[in-house]
């Protein structure tokens, strides 16, 4: 069974959970269909939606009766009160109670903690141990809330590269939703927190998923595994800019700004063993005078790793505060007014007008021409990104080491997927415009000339660029020399965005 070492104690009643009433519970939750599918029928869309909304009702109403998974969808997940004679015929109450996770008063029990189904990455089922949701009218979190598994956790987790490995490192792992995706895919997992809190819980979603290769310790940032190595470390990290002390553990922490974020990639290389990733979500600023892509671009400079820096969204600073205060400070009063205040004038302080969300992702190629592409995809893209991840920063590598030399000599072919588009007037020879489009990956559109677009035409691997393009040159009447001294730059580009491939 997973274990804490030398965490020191967990401030409530929380307890470690004997393996024998781990499993004892996971049955009962697997026999009842305490799944991600089963959760998800019973619920249905409208309900599921109202919860989306805040509201409980419809999903109360879709969960009465007796039987055992209304039972404990209302107990575990909608965290109702529920009659103690229901709960003793189903659940051992006493033992449950006696670690923490289950209270009983006046013939009525309520969870103490939320319990979320999910889909481990070998497709077996998991359970997410968190405290429970804090909504409007439940007053604020406490100081160590540990937070479930939301859309930030979802896109860390389709993110992941693929392929087993030996160690796997989460760098505040939080309720350890991360650690059981990695551990289907990892040897070994070690799990790290600042707080004591985060890691019982955590221990507790691995005994009750059946999962017995995860490791949790104690501490600060990489604190925990000084001298280790990884070949995979992935962070949702506490990356909340504000002007404050931490209040909340799950997402803030005490450096300035965008310093945490900047920190964890600057170290992040040396823990990593060679050909190793590090893999994170992250905000950061935007500042007057100052492009964002610098910004991020600096804290990856002479790391020694390639990569790919993503920015997913901006908020103006309004929003951002707007957000953030949204699950720890009630609407309309003094305190909210106050802190609202207080947080714009630190960015205006700051001169800052955005914050970016997205992700960042480093290989440790340990080479002096690695290079991180920068960029902002706000469109959809094929998900999971993890499957494909590494064709997209070998792209960017491949592109950026290509000379013009050594691009026309190079065996060039059409990536997959990639189709077509002609754009104009019908009845006319001439289209106004050639588009190349990817229907799989991450679904760019790119605008080309009629070379280029000759060349997506017959490039296949077997001939050089240089010669096809010569043959493309004849064939539209134009200098073949110029073709030559043109084309290179516009090819490497769409050789790092994912249209061509150089052959092997």
């Amino acid at each position: 069974m997973p274990h804490l070492s030398d965490n020191g104690p967990v401030p409530d009643s929380l307890r470690p959970i004997p393996p024998r009433l781990a499993d004892q519970l996971r049955h009962v939750l697997i026999d009842a269909d305490y799944t991600v599918h089963g959760v998800r029928d019973r619920l249905g869309d409208m309900a599921a939606r109202a919860l989306a909304r805040e509201q409980l009702i419809p999903a109360l109403r879709a969960t009465g009766g007796e039987e055992h998974l209304g039972l404990l969808l209302r107990l575990w997940w909608l965290h109702a009160p529920v009659p103690e004679a229901s709960v003793r015929a189903i659940l051992p109450l006493q033992e449950l109670a006696d670690v923490g996770l289950l209270t009983a008063d006046g013939g009525e029990v309520r969870a103490a903690v939320h319990l979320e189904p999910r889909e481990l990455a070998d497709e077996r089922p998991g359970y997410v141990v968190s405290d429970p949701i804090v909504r409007p009218g439940d007053g604020q979190p406490r100081s160590d809330h540990v937070v479930g598994a939301g859309g930030a956790s979802a896109t860390l987790s389709k993110l992941i590269v693929e392929g087993p490995v030996e160690r796997a490192l989460d760098l505040g792992t939080g309720c350890g939703v991360q650690a059981l995706y990695l551990a289907g895919r990892a040897a070994e997992v070690c799990a790290t927190d600042v707080n004591p809190r985060a890691l019982r819980l955590a221990e507790i979603s691995c005994a009750l998923s059946g999962v017995h290769n995860v490791h949790m310790r104690s501490g600060s940032l990489f604190d925990p595994v000084q001298g280790e190595r990884f070949d995979l470390i992935t962070s949702n990290p506490p990356f909340v800019i504000t002007p404050e002390p931490a209040r909340y553990t799950y997402r803030e922490s005490d450096l300035p700004g965008d310093g945490l974020c900047a920190d964890l990639v600057r170290q992040a290389p040396r823990y990593l063993t060679d050909g190793g990733w590090c893999q994170m979500l992250a905000n950061w600023l935007h500042v007057d005078g100052e492009d964002w892509r610098d910004r991020v671009g600096d804290w990856t400079a002479g790391t020694g790793c390639s990569g790919w820096v993503v920015q997913r969204d901006v908020q103006d600073p309004a929003e951002y505060v707007e957000l953030w205060l949204r699950d720890s400070c009630e609407h309309g009063t003094p305190e909210y007014t106050r802190r609202y205040d207080a947080w714009l004038d630190y960015f205006e302080r700051e001169g800052v007008r955005g914050i970016g969300f997205g992700w960042i992702c480093l290989r440790n190629d340990v080479a002096q021409d690695a290079t991180v592409r920068v960029e902002e995809l706000r469109h959809e893209i094929e998900q999971p990104v993890g499957r494909y991840l590494p064709d997209v920063v070998d792209g960017a590598m491949t592109s950026h080491r290509l000379t013009d030399a050594a691009l026309l000599s190079a065996h060039v072919a059409l990536a997959p997927g990639v189709t077509e588009e002609r754009i104009g007037v019908p009845g006319t020879p001439d289209p106004e415009r050639i588009l190349l489009r990817q229907r799989n990956g991450l679904q760019r559109v790119a605008q080309v000339g009629t070379v280029e677009a000759g060349l997506a035409s017959v490039c296949d691997g077997t001939m050089p660029v240089g010669p096809l393009l010569d043959a493309i040159a004849e064939l539209t009447e134009q200098d073949p020399a110029s073709v030559r001294e043109r084309v290179p730059d516009v090819l490497r580009s769409l050789i790092a965005e994912g249209f061509f491939r150089v052959a092997r």
